[in-house]
């Protein structure tokens, strides 16, 4: 983990995480049209030079990207992985499912061509699961990565500043760490872009429901505990209503995307 940064002390624990997307594994589908262009974007970027015959989609929610890697990778096969048990029950692909943590893969060493993970590993310790990443992906192999940066979700900082003191949003890291812990995990080749995506609300109300919908309404450390009165949620209603554009009310996706190689064995 990059020395000294937040998140560690301000994760959510396991079991918030695990309950938060159980729960939102039903809205999850239909409410993540934002991680779904994130997904496009990311598989645009895979490397056409692999033979991927073994692919694991970690953190995999309900599956959405496993039709494009199957069209990418046509003979290759896939293992569906997410912490949330309830998440691969709604998966249609044919493709091996495994409810597992992404800092502690069941998978042995080298046993996988590529590695995607979209929008999963803010939820982690990213040095160790880009470690495990590194420990199962055989020697020459690809790693796809999404994950999210630290403008994510400012409007909701932004509303609820003058209402009190408490985090709204995750700690995330910076594109330079994501770039540097990967490089420490044996990554080689690792190329880190950054780019927004901005989903619009009809109203504040809908915008906290979209963001409980796809389970991403849980914090760690220094998160409120109690309730809202109905001053307090007016007051940071009206902060938010000041962030208005014609498109309705914005909220940002500060997406960072990673494509990097493990180094090839040399041949003799």
């Amino acid at each position: 983990m990059a020395q000294g940064h937040p998140e560690a002390g301000t994760r959510p624990s396991k079991a918030r995480i695990r309950n938060s997307f159980e729960c939102a594994a039903p809205t999850y589908g239909a409410a993540a049209f934002v991680q779904r262009r994130v997904c496009a974007r990311l598989a645009a970027g895979l490397p056409a030079a692999i033979s991927a015959r073994r692919i694991l989609d970690a953190g995999c929610g309900t599956g959405f990207a496993l039709p494009l890697l199957h069209q990418r990778y046509p003979a290759a096969r896939s293992i569906a992985l997410d912490f949330a048990p309830a998440m691969l029950r709604h998966i249609a692909e044919p493709c091996w499912l495994l409810a597992a943590d992404l800092e502690h893969l069941p998978l042995g060493p080298a046993s996988i061509d590529l590695y995607w993970s979209s929008l999963a590993v803010q939820w982690c310790d990213l040095a160790r699961a880009l470690a495990e990443a590194r420990r199962v992906l055989a020697d020459g192999g690809a790693l796809a990565l999404a994950s999210l940066g630290p403008a994510t979700f400012h409007e909701l900082r932004t509303a609820f500043a003058g209402i009190d003191t408490h985090r709204h949003t995750l700690a995330f890291h910076a594109p330079d760490e994501i770039n540097l812990l990967a490089s420490q995990a044996g990554f080689v080749a690792v190329d880190v872009e950054k780019h927004s995506e901005i989903a619009h609300y009809a109203n504040f109300r809908s915008l906290l429901r979209a963001v409980k919908a796809i389970g991403a309404n849980q914090l760690g450390a220094g998160r409120r505990t109690g309730l809202l009165s109905r001053d307090a949620f007016a007051r940071a209603e009206l902060a938010a209503e000041a962030l208005r554009t014609p498109d309705g009310l914005p909220l940002t996706y500060d997406v960072i995307t990673l494509h990097a190689r493990t180094c090839a064995t040399p041949t003799s």
